[in-house]
């Protein structure tokens, strides 16, 4: 009782939970079994964003526990470059790299059916790929760059998988983030857009929306989705090269209390290789415990069965 009202009081502390310092306490209180210690031999692990950061760090301690590794990269060099290195990690699975920009649906869809046709089972599919940008940017079919491959992306990758997932009764993993408490969800219904326009457009906000977007589709994949179990998780404040390259002052100020990209990515692993992975389904997680989606009326109020329903057929008319 004393570990958990200790973790309720750093969740609700934001700085203390989202810090390492809530990771270290966490991690000391809670009984918690190293990463290192599952066993993910002969299970199929698809994860796009494994160049830098949190996305390597999930994919090396998968490989480490005997995980098939398939990674979705955009950039060729970096992408073969993070192949190489995930094979020099001691494991029995394979590392193959797929090719594709998850803001572009073609690519997307491509690779997608490539990695279908190749596994026709998948145990784990982790959406860890995307950026802050501070700038606007548009994908070649004129789509805001942080909803395509944020949303978008992850949906039609989502939904061309689900046979293999199915099959394999897979666990699907997207890494959030903790700022979406301060995005209400659009409600694309009464005229709303997910993407900022030009004259409004704040990187940081288009950020927390893109993820507000992602926790509230996990709950709806839950929802449609039984034999796969949906799970969105947050990774508290990590120092990789996102944060460096897209938040110096945040980075500045916070760095002492930063956690470890490993310590990001803790979650991801847990949620792909313990028991409770499967257990559940639709869950915002963070630390290994189960968050609420809202902190604020404002979210709260913003979250209603129209606004979700049209968030669900914008995505499957912008993918069809």
């Amino acid at each position: 009782m004393l570990d958990s009202l200790l973790d309720s009081l750093l969740d609700a502390t934001i700085v203390p939970g989202f810090s390492r310092i809530g990771y270290e306490v966490r991690s000391r209180t809670g009984g918690w079994r190293a990463v290192s210690s599952y066993d993910l031999t002969g299970a199929t692990v698809v994860i796009t964003g494994v160049t830098s950061g949190i996305g390597a760090s999930a994919a090396r301690s998968m490989r480490a526990i005997g995980a098939s590794l398939v990674v979705i990269g955009r950039d060729a060099t970096r992408t073969n470059a993070a192949v190489e290195a995930l094979r020099e990690t001691e494991g029995p699975g394979a590392v193959n790299a797929v090719l594709a920009d998850m803001s572009e649906l073609d690519q997307v869809s491509e690779a997608a059916a490539r990695i279908a046709k190749d596994h026709p089972r998948i145990d784990v599919l982790v959406h860890n790929a995307g950026a802050l940008l501070a700038q606007r940017q548009l994908t070649s079919s004129g789509d805001e760059v942080t909803i395509a491959a944020q949303v978008l992306g992850p949906f039609l990758l989502t939904t061309t998988l689900l046979p293999a997932l199915r099959s394999g009764e897979g666990r699907v993993i997207t890494v959030a983030s903790g700022g979406m408490y301060a995005a209400p969800l659009p409600n694309l219904a009464a005229g709303e857009q997910l993407a900022m326009t030009p004259k409004a457009y704040d990187g940081t906000r288009q950020y927390a929306i893109a993820k507000r977007a992602q926790v509230t589709l996990n709950e709806m994949w839950a929802d449609r989705e039984p034999a796969v179990h949906f799970h969105c998780m947050h990774p508290g404040w990590a120092d990789t090269p996102g944060v460096q390259a897209s938040l110096p002052m945040f980075r500045r100020f916070t760095r002492p209390v930063l956690r470890t990209a490993d310590q990001g990515a803790d979650t991801v692993v847990w949620l792909a290789a313990d028991p409770q992975g499967a257990a559940s389904t639709g869950g915002f997680w963070c630390d290994r415990a189960r968050r609420p989606i809202h902190r604020l009326p404002s979210t709260t109020r913003s979250d209603t069965p129209p606004a979700r329903d049209a968030l669900w057929q914008w995505c499957v008319d912008q993918t069809s």
